[in-house]
């Protein structure tokens, strides 16, 4: 992420609470540890920019600096 905002890459984190923990799901019942792959993801997932108007330029820049930071 600092990689990303170093670069001017705006980014976000949409779903950072994975629903099963969230508290309008909290009647359910589940709990931490029920759904470790959705809790996993939450932690891990990044959304980029993705719209119509990203130039190809643009579209490449966000590309190359997330292989970039993949390499480190």
């Amino acid at each position: 992420m600092a990689a990303l905002a170093e670069a001017g890459i705006q980014y976000g984190i949409h779903y950072p609470v994975p629903l099963h923990l969230q508290e309008a799901y909290r009647f359910l019942g589940y709990r931490q540890g029920h759904f470790p792959v959705a809790e996993e993801c939450a932690k891990e997932i990044l959304s980029l920019p993705m719209h119509d108007q990203l130039s190809d330029a643009q579209i490449e820049f966000v590309c190359d600096t997330m292989k970039a930071v993949a390499v480190h």
